[in-house]
């Protein structure tokens, strides 16, 4: 319905962003609150699963302190084929399925390793081109790209809601209307089925191709998962 407002041509007031921003910075006080205490933010419920499942299974080889850094260089391209954080994992751990609760545990787990860090995935232009492509394509019934929502329409209200720049440096993230943890892939669907476009599966190269350009379109911003979102 949100998206139909949109496309019915709903006035919105407030200004866009030229820098980049979190989406932390679009949320209410009590969102941003939420995240910032580690005893309530409900996400921490998975990193804590995770950190146990890193002691049962992974520690031997790797020390939790070890991780520092590593989730900020993802995603990364590595002889021609685009590796996310969860894929690094599933390399060890095939057997996990995409959106299962030990992958998002563990992947939060890794990630809230670098919380703090800048986004500094090890990948350059020519690698995001076809993500870019992507990013402005048109698609869907309500026939939207990303880039009318998160450029030109950022910061701007929609209802009772700030656009944000649907940057990427909270992911895996707990978001309030899901009720649980979920991964950038979960949300880039959930955005395409909001303009009533076709659902690529997760894990396709199209949502990895998109999670490699909002990589870089973030580069810079301070890794925050888990992070909070409404």
């Amino acid at each position: 319905m949100k998206v139909v407002l949109l496309c019915l041509g709903i006035v919105l007031s407030g200004v866009s962003f030229a820098e980049s921003r979190s989406g932390l910075e679009f949320s209410t006080e009590e969102t941003r609150a939420l995240q910032a205490n580690d005893h309530e933010n409900p996400g921490m419920l998975w990193a804590d699963r995770g950190a146990a499942l890193w002691a049962e299974q992974c520690s031997s080889c790797h020390a939790a302190g070890s991780m520092r850094g590593v989730a900020a260089r993802y995603p990364t391209v590595a002889e021609g084929q685009i590796v996310t954080l969860e894929q690094r994992i599933l390399r060890k751990r095939p057997g996990l399925a995409y959106e299962s609760d030990d992958l998002l545990a563990l992947t939060a787990f890794v990630a809230r390793q670098s919380r703090g860090l800048p986004w500094q995935p090890r990948i350059d232009d020519r690698d995001v081109e076809r993500g870019r492509k992507a990013y402005l394509l048109r698609r869907g019934q309500m026939n939207l790209a990303c880039t009318h929502c998160h450029d030109s329409n950022a910061g701007k209200r929609l209802g009772s809601e700030t656009i944000s720049q649907g940057q990427a440096n909270g992911y895996p993230a707990y978001r309030l209307e899901w009720g649980r943890l979920g991964s950038l892939q979960r949300r880039l669907r959930a955005c395409l089925f909001g303009v009533r476009a076709e659902l690529p599966p997760f894990g396709s190269r199209e949502l990895l191709e998109l999670e490699l350009f909002l990589a870089q379109r973030g580069r810079g911003l301070a890794m925050e998962s888990p992070a909070v979102r409404r």
